[in-house]
């Protein structure tokens, strides 16, 4: 198998060895991984080869002579560079997975990863923003774009369509991170033909390529209405109204990226005055949270999330009770 033969999203990571190229492929294929996931593996396992075998940038490489001890001191050298024990763990998950695949493929025959355990991770909470943050988040960003679209000339030219476009794009996207708790990558993937407008819904697809159904906000939805329109004006109608043509456009028509959701974010959070820390993922723990906050049932914000594990979910129930003994002891008399 040649290195052609890796999908092309991958290409800008080195893969001369064909088992690793046959790798590549099976996790995007059969495996289902997304482009970054499998982008991940590819350097996890090419560090591990420069750590191993001379001369790993060309040629096949003999996966037959590694050994349980060369994978213990390859996840040993990467933890004294004080990187953080989730990467470790993921080093190791990578290298796991890519000897099943040898294993399976008949090119070792056993799997030199017994008894190897990474570091135990860290349980952190998640920086999550208050009800109140939210709003302010979400009022700054829509008084921005009425105002683009109030103030725009009486010609309408295309640079000023363009400006007030994507003053709206940027709050309906915000909007709908918080409304649906999507993920940046799936609102940037997100087309015209995954909206379903009458019932309020989405289909998004997340890790893994799996697909779930998930309710717009009243708020969200009215807002992505808007956009369609805005869309349809700036655009065209035969571009816009395509079942594959993107939700979320850049200004020169094309498919907004993830780079794009995370400096409107930021610019949103600089114009709100709220603080930096925040990620665009922070929409998504905010979402999780106030459900919690507000009675909703675990499983059902599960579904919501398109969380694989209960366990996953569950981290935001420590966010809620976080959250109440912190108002306890700042109201009550005797805390």
């Amino acid at each position: 198998m040649t290195p052609a033969a890796v999908p092309a999203p991958l290409r800008s990571v080195a893969v001369s060895d064909p088992a690793v190229a046959a790798f590549a492929r099976f996790a995007l294929g059969e495996k289902g991984e997304s482009e970054n996931t499998a982008a991940a593996y590819l350097r996890d396992i090419g560090q591990f080869a420069l750590f191993r075998f001379e001369g790993a940038g060309s040629g096949a490489l003999d996966w037959r002579k590694v050994r349980r001890e060369d994978i213990r001191s390859f996840l040993a050298a990467v933890a004294r560079t004080e990187t953080a024990p989730a990467t470790v763990r993921r080093k190791l998950s990578a290298l796991r997975s890519f000897f099943k695949f040898l294993v399976r493929c008949g090119v070792v025959r056993e799997i030199p990863l017994e008894g190897l355990r990474g570091p135990r991770a860290a349980r952190t909470l998640p920086d999550v923003l208050s009800v109140n943050e939210v709003g302010e988040l979400l009022d700054t960003a829509k008084l921005r774009a009425d105002a683009e679209e109030a103030t725009a000339p009486a010609d309408d030219s295309e640079r000023e369509r363009t400006r007030a476009y994507v003053a709206l794009r940027d709050w309906v996207a915000l909007e709908f991170l918080y409304g649906t708790g999507a993920r940046i990558a799936e609102a940037a993937s997100l087309c015209v033909g995954n909206l379903d407008m009458d019932s309020g819904c989405a289909v998004l697809t997340g890790k893994g390529r799996k697909q779930r159904l998930c309710p717009m906000s009243g708020c969200s939805q009215r807002a992505v209405a808007r956009l369609l329109e805005a869309s349809s004006r700036v655009f065209g109608p035969d571009l816009a109204a395509k079942s594959g043509s993107p939700v979320f456009f850049n200004r020169r028509g094309g498919r907004a990226t993830t780079r794009l959701f995370e400096r409107v974010f930021s610019a949103a959070l600089a114009a709100a005055c709220l603080p930096p820390r925040y990620s665009p993922h922070s929409l998504r723990h905010s979402f999780a949270t106030h459900l919690l906050d507000n009675g909703a049932d675990l499983r059902v914000v599960q579904e919501l999330l398109g969380h694989s594990s209960l366990s996953t979910t569950q981290l935001y129930t420590h966010v809620s009770i976080e959250r109440l003994h912190s108002v306890y002891r700042d109201t009550f008399p005797r805390a």
